[in-house]
This record gives structure tokens, sequence and C-alpha cells, in this order.
């Protein structure tokens, strides 16, 4: 395997402007989950994702995509990055803008750049596999002309994800060519794709030559890709933010996946499996953390007793003293002077209770 840290035209691209809703009452709009050690690792979201990204491109090569309210959060918590690598959107249109935006800057910088684009808030587990395939996947790019996606084996028939379809056709090395993209099925399509064997979650990890996904925002987003061809000459240049605020709100809100992969030919996806998970809902961070003797996942592990209780998700402040008795598949979460507490299966009303706070109490609380 090539050293992917000593190749110049390796970029990545960290998306960082969510706001983590339903990881709320300890994710706010004011300080959202990927700055925020959710997963009890030691490290924010944003933090490990840098880190590892940091082993596959050189360091000065890393950008992270987010707005104008996280910029001094990331140079808080992103030690000696640099105001060149913090791309800030005036405004969030979705997905497709702002990676347009990145890679037009990217191609001025370096036409030959090749691109790996990944979400700030993701838990991977095994980042030594993480970076083989990562760097496997940028080689491929940088050698042919196609749109790559990172697919997850399915474990269960989540209804959460995304799913891709794969067919026979294969460009080598693992690489599969995509033949079709479901968005959230019901639980009776994941049962049917999961039973199929030939069905990945979409792990909205991408890679690609800059030149290529240049061609497919042409031809798929060309009203958009000609937006960001007017600022060719003031990337990188002490005019760029004033053109993104003159020109960025007239973009399209829409997703890369909708955008651009749904429609495009040449979509392949490398078959993954790095202890992967998205991290978008107290549900999914209880499927991956470490649990006790009765399935009770806590964070932090010091200031709780539990008796008689099982397969919670607690996450509370450290230091904050906690005792539970009777209580059984539950979610208790504290932050910010606010306790939640609902039952793990009723965890999609989590931006039901979100919204309600707003109207009730203001948007200081969300």
């Amino acid at each position: 395997m090539i050293n992917q840290t000593q190749n110049s035209n390796y970029y990545a691209v960290i998306m960082a402007g969510g706001v983590g809703s339903r990881f709320w009452p300890v994710s706010r709009t004011a300080y959202p989950k990927q700055f925020i050690d959710i997963a009890g690792t030691g490290m924010s979201l944003i933090q490990a994702t840098y880190e590892r990204f940091k082993d596959i491109v050189p360091t000065q090569n890393i950008y992270i995509l987010t707005n104008d309210k996280y910029r001094d959060l990331v140079k808080e918590q992103l030690k000696g990055i640099q105001d060149y690598q913090i791309l800030c959107e005036p405004v969030m249109r979705n997905t497709a803008p702002c990676i347009a935006y990145a890679c037009h800057k990217i191609s001025e910088l370096n036409p030959k750049a090749s691109i790996v684009v990944a979400p700030s808030d993701h838990l991977i587990l095994n980042t030594r596999q993480f970076t083989l395939d990562v760097s496997n996947a940028l080689h491929t790019a940088e050698s042919n002309p196609c749109l790559i996606t990172l697919g997850i084996q399915p474990s269960r028939p989540d209804t959460g994800y995304g799913y891709i379809r794969y067919s026979d056709q294969e460009l080598g090395n693992g690489f599969k060519k995509v033949a079709q993209f479901t968005e959230k099925p019901d639980k009776e399509h994941a049962e049917s794709f999961l039973k199929s064997g030939d069905y990945l979650w979409n792990a909205g990890i991408f890679i690609w030559s800059a030149a290529e996904v240049l061609k497919a925002f042409e031809t798929q987003l060309p009203e958009m890709n000609k937006l960001f061809l007017q600022g060719r000459n003031v990337y990188n240049t002490g005019n760029e933010s004033t053109f993104l605020k003159e020109n960025y709100p007239n973009c399209q809100n829409i997703s890369i996946d909708y955008g651009i992969m749904e429609n495009a030919e040449n979509v392949f996806v490398l078959p993954v499996e790095f202890g992967w998970s998205d991290l978008g809902t107290w549900a999914s961070l209880y499927s991956l953390a470490e649990k006790d003797e009765n399935q009770n996942v806590v964070i932090p592990s010091e200031g709780t007793i539990l008796r008689d209780t099982s397969g919670c998700m607690i996450n509370i402040p450290e230091g904050k003293k906690l005792v539970i008795e009777g209580l059984h598949n539950y979610i208790i979460a504290e932050a910010n002077n606010t306790l939640m507490i609902i039952p793990r299966e009723s965890e999609q009303v989590v931006k039901q209770i979100v919204a309600d706070v707003k109207t009730k109490y203001g948007e200081n609380f969300v």
C-alpha cells in the first residue's frame, strides 16, 4: 500500500455544520454533538474524525466545512488548524452546495486533487481498517473516472439508514457498480434487503477526483455548478467570503445523494466493515457502546448507582450523582440544566420534544 500521507494530491473535507437535534439535550444548536465527547472516548466526534484523516492525507489538506457560528469552536477543538482550512457556509443549504463549494475551491488549488468527503459525527471503532479502505478508495478514484461511496455490511433491518444495491459489475479491488440507492425504507423492505445479501447501508462517505465530481455537478446540477464556477477567480483569496455571502443563498437546498449520487452513471461502492455508526440517535449510540452486566450504557461511567435497572442509555454531566431503581429500557440524558427521560422505544419523538421545548421556552433551550 502506498503511504498516502505523503501524497500531496489527497484531500479530506469534513462536514461539521449540523445541529444534532436527536441528541438533545446534550447536543444543542449552540454546541452540537460533533463538538461533544458523546461516546465517552476522551475526544469529541470532530476531534476523532480529524485524527483519523491525519493518517490518510497531509494535515494541511484537511478542510472543515461548517458555518460561521461554529468557526471558533472548530479552532478551539482542532489545535493547529489554519483559517484557510475552515470553510464557512453563510447559510445552511444541505450537503450538495457545501460539497460543490469545497471541491471547486480545492480544484482551483490543485486540479489533480482526489478528495474524501465525510461527516464529522461518525463513530469508527477500527481506525486501522478505515485508513486502509479510504486510502484504497482515494487511489482508485485517482486512477479511474468514478464516484465512490462506502457501504456498510448491514447487521439488522434498520429503517434509519439509506441502502445501496450493487450489481455484479466490478471496477476491481473490491469496488462494485451501484445499481440503486434507496432512502430509509420501511421495515418490510429493510428485511428483504437484508435477506437478499446485495444491499449495503449508505455510510455517507464519498471519494472522488476533483475533476470527476465537478463533471458530475456540471451534468446533474448545472445551475449550482455555474454559480460556483463564477467564483473561480476569488477562491483562496480575500474576496472569497464576500462572493459566498452574495451567491451561496441562491443555491438549491439539496443533498449530494439526491443531487448527484442517485443519478450519476459511474458510481461504485466499496463494501467495508470498520465498526461504523453514524451516531444519529441515542439508540445508535446505545447499540455500539460498551454495556454493563444488565445491558445499561452509562456515560460517564462514574457517579451512578443502578438497582434493578436494565437496558438503559444514560448520559449525565461529569460529577453528577444519579441513583435509579426499577427502570428498564429508558433513555436518561441531562445537560444544560435540562433532564430528559423517555422510553428507548420512543426515541423517535426527540425531534418533536425539541420543537415543543422551543415553542414553550424559546431557542435558548434547544
